[in-house]
């Protein structure tokens, strides 16, 4: 393990507060050497957490975002989303690799400019799509083999914080970017409309992703649901598998051919089908461990930031589920949109 390295936290908001929690329990990897947050508010709060808690530490508050970036090797940006970009900017300039929670960025071209900007101060920017380190998605993981077919419901209680945003940019992009890291080859159409139910911004959404390979995502949003609830199911050949992003849980169903003459399980379920061998439905619970997505995701920042591994979720992964989601968004308008 290389010798730790000095991390930063700039919004000591709800999930920047998260972040700095996590930190505590990677202090072999990053020393937290504080945040900034111009809200009082938010700094008070951090430190209230840290006494409640015992952090071992608490991190100290810096007067500015500059003076945060004088004394670090790495910063997580947990900012509302209009202002990544205009943080990671500066951040970059000085050398300092880079967390961003997602969405990337506000605009495909600030996520675009941020690509030339890493590479030119070759940094690492890795963006906080969390899901992917979910330990259920981690355990179905090994199961996947070219999945044909993607359904998923991400449904949340109403929560007044972050109204403003789009449930396309706060919950669905979530499952945007699995659907673009398991399914194979590009995205050659979308088709989405969405609802405005509490708000101005669009609180349920459905969107179909169709892929040049012939696979197909069907995803669905909302943030005011009664029972929250956090499923993907993804469809293969011979194999059906159900992941409980929430509860944790993941569930392999596949098939298996039967040769003739083999004594049958009384207990087993058979599928004979005119003209094909008889085949057997297993069921398989993949065992979920109990890691912390969020901390798995530091972690692995650090091991991008020390050059022992490459990074998971680069920039691009960010830019390319920004994309899809900001035509998910133009479809929803389009829909929404009068006929004259």
């Amino acid at each position: 393990m290389s010798s730790p390295l000095r991390i930063g936290v700039i919004g000591a908001g709800h999930l920047g507060r998260i972040h700095l929690r996590c930190l505590q329990s990677l202090s072999d990897r990053w020393d937290t050497v504080g945040f900034y947050d111009p809200d009082e508010a938010a700094a008070q709060a951090v430190m209230t957490l840290a006494k409640e808690e015992h952090w071992a530490a608490t991190p100290s508050a810096f007067p500015s975002a500059e003076a945060l970036l004088d004394a670090v090797d790495a910063v997580a940006i947990v900012t509302p989303t209009p202002l990544h970009a205009l943080v990671a900017e500066p951040a970059l300039a000085q050398g300092v690799h880079c967390f961003i929670e997602k969405p990337v960025t506000n605009y495909l071209a600030e996520a675009e400019a941020l690509i030339a900007a890493r590479d030119s101060a070759q940094c690492v920017v890795q963006v906080g799509h969390v899901e992917r380190f979910n330990p259920a998605f981690e355990a179905a993981r090994a199961h996947l083999d070219a999945p044909r077919f993607i359904e998923a419901h991400r449904l949340a209680s109403f929560n007044p914080r972050g109204l403003d945003v789009p449930v396309v940019m706060d919950l669905m992009i979530h499952d945007i970017d699995l659907a673009l890291h398991v399914l194979e080859g590009e995205v050659s159409r979308v088709a989405a409309n969405g609802v405005a139910v509490v708000g101005d911004s669009v609180d349920i959404a459905n969107a179909r992703l169709e892929f040049s390979s012939g696979a197909v995502a069907n995803l669905t949003a909302s943030r005011v649901s009664i029972t929250p609830m956090r499923k993907v199911r993804l469809f293969q050949p011979d194999a059906y598998l159900s992941v409980d992003l929430l509860n944790r849980s993941a569930q392999v169903m596949h098939l298996e051919d039967v040769d003739k003459g083999v004594e049958r399980d009384p207990y087993g379920l058979y599928l004979d089908v005119p003209g094909r061998t008889t085949r057997r439905l297993h069921i398989e619970e993949p065992q979920v461990g109990e890691a912390n997505a969020i901390v798995d995701e530091l972690a692995d920042f650090h091991a991008a930031c020390s050059g022992q591994a490459p990074c998971r979720v680069p920039l691009e992964d960010g830019l390319a589920a920004l994309r899809v989601a900001t035509e998910v968004m133009d479809r929803i308008e389009q829909s929404l949109t009068p006929l004259l």
